[in-house]
């Protein structure tokens, strides 16, 4: 079983930056791809963007050129620096590992953008 993480959420204000960190536990973090996803109040959840174990990275056109997320295998933790932050990025957002034939979520960190 895999357990993730999350943390750096928080309030901040429109134009500025937040780090969120997805550690993981009980895996072989390398085979995932990691993804993070979020949730706004009455609306699906959305995937933000994905790290692939290749390698290879995707974002919502939303967050292009905003957020970047990177990943580091050996502290088994995923990363996502949003920057110029927008009121529309505020929601809940959620680590994602997906395997081959397994996935798992974590519990989830509020982001909010309001001034």
């Amino acid at each position: 079983q895999v357990a993730l993480v999350e943390s750096g959420g928080g309030l901040v204000q429109p134009g500025g930056s937040l780090r969120l960190s997805c550690a993981a536990s009980g895996g072989i973090f390398s085979r995932f791809t990691m993804g993070w996803y979020r949730q706004a109040p009455g609306k699906k959840r959305e995937l933000v963007a994905a790290s692939t174990a290749g390698g290879s990275t995707n974002y919502a056109d939303s967050v292009k050129g905003r957020f970047t997320i990177s990943r580091d295998n050996t502290k088994n933790t995923v990363y996502l620096q949003m920057n110029s932050l927008k009121p529309e990025d505020t929601a809940v957002y959620y680590c994602n590992a997906r395997g081959f034939l397994d996935g798992y979520w974590g519990q989830g960190t509020q982001v909010t953008v309001s001034s």
